[in-house]
C-alpha cells in the first residue's frame, strides 16, 4: 500500500502495516472530505450562475432591462452553463460521497480487527 488512493484491505492485520494503512486510509478520508466541500462551493456558485442568468432573461422579457441580442446570448449561456454544471458537480459529490462512506467503513473495519491490549489497573501511575 503505497498510495493512499489505491489502499485497500486485504482482511488481515499485523501490528506493523495497521497503523500505517489506517493512516493512509485517513489521508484519502481528509481528501475526499476537501473533494466534498470543493463541490459544495462549486454548487453554490452554479446556482448563484443559474438565478442571475435566468433572472437577466426574465428583467428583457418583462422589459426592465433593454434587449441586446449580445446580453441575450450572455444570459442563456450561464443559465445553460449553471445547469450543465450543477448536474456535473451533484453527479461527481455523489460519487465522492460514497468512496468517503467507503473509506470510513474499511477504516472502522481495520480498528476492529487491531487486538488492543488491557492495561493492568492493578498498579496504579502518578503522573506527578
Amino acid at each position: 500500500m503505497n498510495d493512499a488512493r489505491t489502499a485497500h484491505y486485504d482482511g488481515t492485520m499485523d501490528t506493523e502495516s495497521s497503523s500505517d494503512d489506517i493512516a493512509l486510509i485517513e489521508a484519502r478520508i481528509e481528501e475526499l472530505s476537501e473533494a466534498i466541500e470543493r463541490c459544495r462551493k462549486l454548487s453554490v456558485v452554479a446556482r448563484i450562475v443559474i438565478g442571475a442568468g435566468a433572472a437577466w432573461i426574465v428583467l428583457t422579457l418583462v422589459g426592465l432591462i433593454p434587449f441586446y441580442p449580445s446580453t441575450m446570448v450572455a444570459a442563456l449561456a450561464a443559465t445553460l452553463g449553471g445547469i450543465v454544471l450543477l448536474g456535473s458537480n451533484a453527479t461527481t459529490w455523489t460519487q465522492t460521497e460514497e468512496a468517503l462512506h467507503k473509506s470510513e467503513a474499511q477504516r472502522a473495519q481495520m480498528i476492529g480487527q487491531i487486538e488492543m491490549r488491557v492495561v493492568d489497573e492493578t498498579k496504579p501511575r502518578w503522573l506527578h
